[in-house]
């Protein structure tokens, strides 16, 4: 049972565990059609960066994803994590932050902004007929170094003016090491430590700390990964670890182009398959937003008391109620 917290935040009774043989459908695609929107800067909306929004086609209104790219990827790789989140009633917004040449972490934090405060005056008019954005339930998602930059906008590096209510961290990645932090430097590397009032969901993978050969260092470094993000997240905040993939393995089969071809092998990958890391993906990201924008907790329990139903090895999941 769900019950409103003191300061807005839904709480989910994980002491109230799930009944043997529980089952989930989040690890399929949902029921509602989804359409692909691609804006250019240049659309009479004026978007401050180029955009993907993935879309339910079906008339209502709409809890809204705003979701940031990892280092040197381009937004059109996460289609398939990104229409499997739509497709549970979800308005997903993927802007292209930046092209070739990554700029300072600060400026794509600011970048990441400027489209959050466009929402309110542009995104409506990019979506289908009769469907429309509940910005009062405004989620906050990254990947990689997206998804530390999604942690920096959460904790106020940029001014907004919309709240989230909702933070996902996908295999986030702070810097090099714990010496070479990218800038802003927001790991403490103190428990607890981010002033953050929202809850947090952190999806790891086992094998991002590892190298793919002696040549090129891990793609998520120990000490400045997935762990540490969960360990300095304050209650409440969940961290599922997929042990047997890596730090690429949710992106699309074969991303396009040569920004594709390169994060094929830049990282070390899982030996299996992507579609079960996709699947669960956007069965973890659909379970925790229904959870926590909607109320709805009955898949989110159900994951976290029984990790077996995830279609790939979950291996650590923990968490910390409020």
């Amino acid at each position: 049972m769900a019950v409103l917290a003191a300061k807005g935040i839904i709480k989910i009774d994980l002491k109230t565990t799930a009944s043997s043989g529980s089952s989930t459908s989040v690890f399929e695609t949902g029921s509602l059609s989804v359409s692909s929107i691609h804006v250019d800067t240049s659309n009479i909306a004026s978007p401050p960066k180029p955009l993907l929004i993935i879309s339910p086609t079906d008339e209502g209104t709409y809890p809204v994803l705003l979701f940031l790219h990892g280092f040197e990827l381009r937004n059109i790789f996460y289609t398939q994590i990104l229409g499997h989140i739509s497709s549970y009633g979800f308005i997903v917004v993927a802007p292209q932050l930046y092209g070739l040449i990554p700029p300072s972490g600060i400026e794509e934090i600011r970048s990441a902004a400027a489209v959050t405060n466009w929402l309110s005056s542009g995104l409506q008019s990019m979506l289908p007929e009769k469907v429309k954005p509940d910005l009062q339930k405004l989620a906050l998602a990254g990947h990689s170094r997206g998804g530390k930059a999604a942690f920096a906008l959460a904790l106020g590096y940029a001014e907004t003016s919309l709240k989230f209510s909702a933070l996902v961290g996908l295999d986030p990645v702070g810097g090099k090491g714990k010496c070479c932090q990218t800038d802003p430097k927001i790991l403490t590397f103190l428990p607890h430590s981010f002033n953050l009032t929202i809850p947090v969901c952190v999806i790891g993978t086992g094998l991002g700390g590892e190298q793919r050969n002696c040549i090129k260092c891990p793609c998520a470094p120990d000490g400045v990964n997935h762990v540490e993000f969960y360990s300095e997240s304050k209650p409440p905040c969940y961290h599922f670890v997929t042990s047997d993939y890596g730090h690429m393995d949710m992106l699309d089969d074969n991303p396009p182009g040569f920004r594709g071809l390169i994060s094929s092998y830049t990282c070390k990958n899982g030996n299996g398959p992507r579609d079960p890391m996709r699947k669960y993906v956007g069965g973890i990201f659909v379970a925790f937003l229904t959870a926590y924008l909607d109320g709805e907790t009955a898949d989110f329990k159900a994951i976290v008391n029984e990790p077996d139903l995830a279609p790939v090895k979950l291996d650590p999941v923990e968490f910390i109620e409020s």
